[in-house]
């Protein structure tokens, strides 16, 4: 039976690298089915992914090994990854649209990925949860309990086995430590305006400045509170008919949207990280 397999990398640009890694692949037994590579001529980084099928078994760690020579001479940082479905944990509060749509797109075979639990802060979102067979989790935060919750949290993590974590509208900053701790397998969806509105009711202040635009942003979750690396941004042009509630419905298309295909392109090894930006192969 041939398998699928990929393999993602980066490195300093110079030439020769896509004769060694197809060299490589080849010499393996390997057939190239899709490949795609961006070359960054500001950073001087190539960007690289390929998938490949072989048709006999591959042990991945051992292909990763044999490869480090090839690697080594290009200073590149590589990884092979086996055709699996990712493992999913969604972090929610009260707030459902994200969540709804995931499970769609989950239970119609869209993703790329598996739920496989469902963690809050609330209760609100338990029914949604169970009702798609999900194990829901509530774990409550406070100020004095913050620690021991993500804690738990992270527990919740280990004992589904996830690969990734996505904030479907979880209204709770996560500490410094749990956000290293989840470096690069953790997506929050954060609203677009401009000007940024913070703080309580942004779609209302967004009303208050007649915005024209309403959009959401999918980054990797870092320390530094919604600065992470962006990995997709959806808009949707609004006009002045536009009052609070028509904002925020449209606001919660734009932040499903967004969401949905940052996870699934995360899921399929298409964003790989550049500095503090990301290369997406859509």
């Amino acid at each position: 039976m041939t398998r699928s397999f990929t393999l993602t990398l980066d490195c300093p640009n110079r030439t020769g690298i896509v004769h060694a890694v197809s060299s490589y692949l080849v010499s393996q037994g390997c057939d190239i089915g899709e490949y795609r590579q961006f070359d960054d001529p500001v950073r001087g980084r190539l960007f690289l992914r390929t998938q490949f099928t072989a048709p006999h078994e591959v042990d991945l760690e051992l292909m990763s090994r044999e490869f480090e020579p090839v690697a080594a001479d290009f200073a590149m940082h590589h990884a092979f990854h086996p055709d699996r479905r990712a493992r999913i944990v969604v972090l929610v509060s009260k707030l459902g649209h994200c969540l709804n749509d995931l499970i769609y797109r989950w239970r119609t075979g869209g993703l790329s990925a598996d739920i496989v639990a469902v963690v809050s802060n609330h209760e609100d979102l338990r029914p949604m949860a169970e009702a798609a067979g999900l194990p829901f989790h509530h774990i409550p935060v406070t100020a004095e309990t913050k620690p021991e919750a993500e804690s738990r949290l992270l527990q919740v993590v280990d004992e589904h086995d996830a690969e990734l974590i996505v904030l479907a509208r979880y209204m709770q900053v996560l500490s410094d430590q749990t956000c290293k701790v989840l470096h690069r397998r953790a997506i929050n969806i954060h609203h677009s305006f401009l000007p940024g509105f913070k703080g309580a009711k942004p779609y209302h202040q967004a009303y208050d400045r007649g915005v024209k635009l309403v959009g959401a942003t999918a980054h990797y979750v870092t320390p530094d509170l919604d600065e992470g690396p962006i990995i997709e941004q959806e808009v949707i042009r609004i006009d002045h008919t536009h009052d609070p509630q028509a904002l925020q419905a449209v606001g919660r298309d734009a932040e499903a949207l967004a969401l949905s295909r940052a996870v699934r392109w995360h899921c399929e090894r298409r964003v790989l990280l550049n500095g503090t930006s990301t290369v997406v192969f859509r």
